[in-house]
Parts: structure tokens; C-alpha cells; sequence
């Protein structure tokens, strides 16, 4: 008779205790190899130790798989904070829908992206996700149709930061580079990745802005005649769903099905154009940035020539930056937040070493 895997495990786990399920190796001296699966998990709360580390991670998965318009709906109840993101990206086949969540399960066999935030593409990112999340959820996906992700934490076991409302501001430094100067809140984990991947068109709002959003911006696959043959708004993409969405019943059906929680009565303030869609957040910046041009005088005798580091040297100084810093964090029980990040302005070469806030 075969033996039920979870029913050996318990087992093991009752007779060796639950360190048996994790190592794989007793190498003697206090030392033991893990086994893959436990190192993983470990893994995983270190890649996510706030909610915002989850957004980016969720904002790379879409841009990885093609989306060129991403909404992104955030919403808080008491401590449980709730990220719905909907795209039009490459889909995920249904019998892929939990496999997805599993470890070093990706779609990027040959490639991997290499951007501000590391390496993207090892199969990690919606593990790390689930591993610290309420749940964490396909909602609605298929290949060629986009997809509707959401991931549900509590903030009292993986932390945000306080200021959630507050937008940052675009500032540039004498040697002309941009950057964000504010909370690093969810907004400015969205205008930074907006910053970095202009190929991709971000919103974000609440439930009931995004699906007003959505309903003003997408653009139908399918128009005409052609409607009359479509039997259920399933057979279209997410977004599309939202757009087509006839009277406030089925807008709020369609709402519902893709992770868009709300009241009927606001399904019908949405339908009479009461709530008014959000602005892309990369033309928040944009704006700002013209602004800020705009009431800056033009120094003709200032000396605009710059010093100039290739991004290998830039990368290699900031290690080297990091493993020097290792005396102090040891001695004062200190963690970096994130790599050191190295700043060249006219004249200038600033070093900033963010620490954990949690230290």
C-alpha cells in the first residue's frame, strides 16, 4: 500500500522533530547543509521584509512578461493591507495558476533581468510573495488575456511603511541625474518603477479608481459585429472585462471576479463618471519635473562638465562599499536595507547606506 507523502512527513517530524524536515547534512561542529526547500524559505523572508518589497516584486513579474499597462489597485482594512494587479501581459495558463507560486518555477528559461533591484527571473519572486503574505492568489488569467494577481498581508507581520498618502518629489542633482526624495512608500516603489521601465504605463488607486481607470483607458481587441458573437466576457481579456461591463450589476460581477472588491452603489457612481479615473503615475513626475524646469534659471557661466563612471566601476565601488561596512554593522547590529547606492554629481561622489528601519 503506498505510503501518503504528508502522513511520512509527520512522522519524521514527530519522532526527529521538525529539524530532520530541514537538514540535509550534519557536517559536525554546530555546522549542517540545509535541505533546498528550507533554504529557499529562508530565502524568501529575506527578499521580503516589507510590503513594498512585494509590489516591486509583483510590478517585475508583469514587465517580465510583456504587460505594457499595469493597474494596480491598493486598498487597507485595520492591519490587512490588500494589492490587486491587473495587466495585459503574456497570461498564465490555468493549470499553471498554483504551480506559479512554487519555487524556481518562471517562464524566462533562457534570460534573466538585471535591473535597480538585482536579478529578476529565478522563479523566486511569487514564492517570496506567498511565503510572507495573508495568500497570494492568481485570480484570473489565460494566455493571450492578461492577468488579475493579488496578494492580501498583514501588516502587523510584514511591515509598510506609515506613510501611504504622501507622493514623492522629483529632484535633480548638479550632475542632472533623477531621482525621489519622500517616503518609500508604495507610490514611490511605483514612480521609481515607472522611472526605470518607461515601456510600461502604470495606474494606481483604489479598487473603485482602478476600474474607473480601466473603463476610460483600454482599448478593445474586439469591436462591432463581432461583440455579438462573444457568449460570456470571460473569453476576453481582464481589462477588457471592466470596459464592457453593460449596467452596474455586471460591472460589479466583473469587478468581483478579477479581485476588485465593492458596494453596487459604487458600481453606479463609477457607470455615472462620479469617480474620476487616476492620472498614469509616471505623469505625476513628468509633470513635476516640468515645473521644476520651468522656474529654474539657466546658469550660462556654470561649468556643466561632469565626472563620469562606467556602471561596472559603479557596481564593483558599491560592494566594495558594503563589505566595508560590515565592522560597523556587526558592532552595532545594523542591516542594510538594500546595496549601497552611489550618486556622481559635478564634483561629488555620494555613498548612501540605507539601513533597515526594523534595526
Amino acid at each position: 500500500m503506498a505510503q501518503d507523502p504528508s502522513d511520512l512527513a509527520r512522522f519524521v517530524a514527530s519522532h526527529g522533530g521538525d529539524r530532520s524536515l530541514k537538514v540535509e547534512e550534519s557536517l559536525g561542529g554546530g555546522y549542517v547543509r540545509l535541505r533546498v526547500a528550507e533554504a529557499e524559505r529562508r530565502q524568501a523572508k529575506h527578499d521580503i521584509r516589507w510590503v513594498e518589497d512585494a509590489v516591486i516584486e509583483m510590478l517585475r513579474n508583469a514587465r517580465d512578461a510583456g504587460a505594457r499597462h499595469i493597474y494596480l489597485a491598493s486598498s487597507r482594512e485595520g492591519s490587512v493591507r490588500t494589492i490587486t494587479m491587473l495587466d495585459d501581459a503574456a497570461g498564465i495558463p490555468r493549470e499553471m495558476h498554483e504551480r506559479v507560486f512554487d519555487a524556481r518555477v518562471t517562464s524566462k528559461l533562457d534570460s534573466v533581468h538585471l535591473d535597480r533591484w538585482g536579478v529578476h527571473g529565478r522563479g523566486m519572486a511569487l514564492y517570496s510573495i506567498r511565503e510572507n503574505a495573508l495568500s497570494a492568489r492568481v485570480v484570473d488569467s489565460a494566455p493571450q488575456k492578461g492577468s488579475s494577481i493579488q496578494a492580501v498581508f498583514d501588516v502587523d507581520s510584514l511591515q509598510e511603511r506609515s506613510d501611504q498618502s504622501t507622493w514623492p518629489t522629483l529632484v535633480e542633482d548638479e550632475g542632472g541625474s533623477l531621482g525621489f526624495r519622500g517616503p518609500r512608500n508604495i507610490i514611490r516603489c511605483c514612480c521609481e518603477f515607472s522611472q526605470e521601465d518607461r515601456g510600461c504605463e502604470l495606474y494606481l488607486g483604489s479598487p473603485a479608481e482602478i476600474v474607473a481607470t480601466a473603463r476610460s483607458n483600454v482599448r478593445l481587441s474586439v469591436e462591432g459585429s463581432a461583440l455579438l458573437f462573444i457568449d460570456s466576457l470571460d473569453d476576453l481579456p481582464v481589462l477588457e472585462r471592466l470596459k464592457l461591463a453593460a449596467d452596474a450589476g455586471e460591472l460589479l460581477q466583473v469587478s468581483s471576479s478579477l479581485g476588485l472588491d465593492m458596494s453596487e452603489r459604487t458600481a453606479h457612481r463609477i457607470l455615472a463618471g462620479q469617480v474620476t479615473p487616476v492620472r498614469s503615475v509616471a505623469s505625476h513626475f513628468r509633470k513635476s519635473r516640468r515645473a521644476s524646469r520651468a522656474g529654474r534659471k539657466v546658469d550660462l557661466a556654470r561649468d556643466r562638465r561632469g565626472l563620469r563612471i562606467s556602471p561596472e566601476d559603479l557596481g564593483e565601488f558599491s560592494r566594495t562599499m558594503e563589505r566595508d561596512f560590515a565592522p560597523l554593522a556587526q558592532r552595532y547590529y545594523l542591516s542594510l536595507a538594500s546595496e549601497p547606492r552611489v550618486r556622481v554629481s559635478h564634483g561629488r561622489v555620494t555613498v548612501t547606506f540605507e539601513v533597515d528601519e526594523g534595526d
